[in-house]
């Protein structure tokens, strides 16, 4: 079994529903919580739970259905998603959120539920899709039902446009790509990682992380927020921060020029997004008011 290439523990609480909810947690400090997107587990925020271990104790949980945590289990919603970070934030004490992509729909409604949430960072919520769940969903089941994993995770790339060049590329050339990706990944798995081959599957709960057609609600959240995103992601991921820019009454809109949709993930860059200067960091700086700046 290979070293993790960062030093952590794990941990677990049990949610409302009885659920079992693992987590990973890093360093010493302020407690802050990370949230992962779809087809993520908590091993693809290593790198940015270690640069922001520094200052914090960071916990990094594997949303259900992945890892360390149970399965999504029968009514599966936003609302169990939130009831798990509360679990979370209850036994630790953490005040602090970050997520990114459907983590960030969660921590923001998280916000609204917690009033002991003091500051939250968000990069690129999916906000303003087509539909609910959107179309390309359909291809997506089909090609899951069909134990055809490649050509599902293809369906998921192009759909949700998280990186240009994979929208760009015909689906002919990328479904074999992939394979040899998908079979170079799973014999590199070690530890509590999750293969992206497990992963893949995950994407149909996503559909259940849905902010609803009306994002005023977040209107209401009192915590600090920081918006987060990079411009070379797609349209839609920038205007959704640009509309909770006016509607999140305490917010401030952060761009990051070299960065998409994966700048926390370990693939993009997370020593960007969580800057390593001591004295700015995306969540509160211990001693520090504000969520400090991030690196441009």
């Amino acid at each position: 079994m290979a070293s993790p290439k960062h030093s952590y523990t794990t941990d677990f609480v049990v949610s409302a529903d009885g659920t079992l909810v693992g987590y990973r947690q890093f360093g010493s400090g302020p407690g802050c919580v990370l949230l992962h997107g779809a087809l993520q587990a908590s091993q693809n925020f290593g790198d940015l739970a270690a640069a922001l271990s520094r200052d914090f104790t960071v916990y990094v949980p594997d949303r259900r259905g992945r890892g360390l945590s149970g399965p999504p289990g029968e009514g599966y919603c936003l609302r169990k998603d939130c009831e798990d970070v509360a679990a979370i934030l209850t036994k630790t004490g953490a005040r602090h959120l970050f997520g990114l992509s459907s983590g960030a729909i969660i921590a923001l409604q998280v916000a609204l539920r917690v009033s002991t949430v003091q500051k939250v960072a968000i990069y690129e919520p999916p906000l303003l899709i087509d539909g609910h769940p959107p179309q390309w969903m359909a291809r997506y089941n089909r090609e899951i039902a069909g134990a055809k994993l490649a050509a599902a995770f293809v369906t998921v790339l192009k759909g949700t446009r998280a990186s240009r060049l994979f929208t760009l590329m015909p689906r002919f050339l990328l479904t074999p790509t992939v394979r040899i990706v998908l079979a170079g990944d799973s014999k590199k798995i070690a530890g509590d990682d999750v293969s992206l081959k497990e992963l893949i599957p995950t994407m149909q709960f996503e559909s259940h992380v849905d902010p609803g057609d009306d994002i005023t609600d977040f209107g209401g959240v009192t915590a600090e927020v920081l918006l987060l995103g990079g411009i070379r992601s797609a349209d839609y991921l920038r205007q959704g921060l640009d509309e909770l820019a006016v509607i999140v009454p305490r917010s401030r809109r952060i761009e990051f020029p070299t960065l998409d949709h994966m700048g926390p993930d370990n693939r993009g860059n997370p020593a960007m997004v969580a800057p390593r200067s001591s004295h700015s960091c995306v969540c509160q700086q211990r001693g520090r008011g504000g969520l400090g700046r991030a690196a441009r």
